[in-house]
């Protein structure tokens, strides 16, 4: 069986699904392992930035999505099929990576969300923590790693992808409002463990957006890596990603690329997000 990885933190903007789309092409492509994204967030940043929209369109239409899992428990009636929802050979370099997958998200969840949450008691079995992984179970074993871009929340999608993760790793910017949320996270975390009896385990926190000119920056990371112990969060990973203004152009699948070096850059981030996928790997 695969490692499953949740990205989370409550706060948007921190870089999460960058990230997730970062690591999952470089241990594609560097590493030459098999990956699957899970973009379980409604805004469905990870899905466009790995498939195009008018092919998304297509598979939401068809129920071929993450919001399948859930609406068919609602309908008593399947219609998702694994196979058939996960996108293969993704992303906007060359074409797509033979190796990198996608299960993609679905706007719809929002409305999905708004109109069964009040009715929660009705569809208990709906929001129970693992129907995700046991509507995957049969399609896990052909990956060597899942990576899931978790929405900012703690709610029932979230739970969903912390409950098949072997660990889960959160993305920060060393500012005071995205680093607020951490022990909110790590006390769910522990919580649904001792009601589940998962072995979910932090991975650590990775640095994101980082302003090297900036004495704020500087002292938050000084002080995350100090309390990374008595935090809960096991550690800081080495790796800071820098602060990068051709982000947004790297995340338009309508933007392509020849290679890694030529999407991130022929030094930075480039160095930076290959160094932390190798991290990341000595860990997991």
């Amino acid at each position: 069986m695969p490692r499953v990885i949740s990205l989370i933190n409550l706060k948007g903007g921190v870089g999460k699904t960058t990230l997730t789309v970062a690591l999952g092409e470089f241990f594609s492509l560097w590493h030459g392992l098999k990956v699957l994204i899970i973009d379980t967030d409604p805004q469905t940043n990870a899905t466009v930035a790995l498939m195009s929209e008018k092919e998304w369109k297509r598979r939401n239409v068809k129920g071929q999505t993450l919001l399948g899992i859930f609406k068919d428990e609602v309908d008593k009636y399947q219609v998702f099929s694994p196979q058939e929802a996960i996108v293969k050979k993704v992303s906007n370099i060359g074409g797509g990576i033979d190796n990198l997958h996608l299960l993609p998200s679905s706007l719809d969840l929002i409305e999905f969300q708004e109109e069964f949450l009040y009715r929660r008691h009705d569809y208990e079995h709906v929001f129970r923590p693992s129907l995700l992984k046991e509507r995957l179970e049969e399609v896990l074993h052909c990956y060597d790693l899942v990576l899931i871009d978790c929405p900012p929340d703690l709610g029932f999608i979230t739970r969903n992808a912390l409950y098949m993760s072997d660990y889960y790793l959160i993305p920060v910017i060393p500012d005071i409002l995205s680093t607020y949320g951490i022990p909110q996270i790590i006390n769910r975390v522990e919580k649904l463990k001792k009601k589940t009896g998962i072995g979910l385990e932090p991975l650590g926190i990775v640095v994101s957006k980082f302003r090297v000119q900036s004495n704020v920056h500087k002292s938050q990371l000084r002080l995350l890596r100090a309390q990374a112990g008595q935090g809960g969060y096991r550690r800081v990973f080495d790796t800071v990603i820098p602060e990068n203004n051709q982000s947004a152009a790297v995340m338009d699948f309508n933007h392509s690329f020849a290679g890694l070096e030529d999407k991130y850059g022929y030094k930075r981030p480039y160095e930076e997000y290959k160094a932390l996928a190798e991290e990341v790997l000595a860990y997991v």
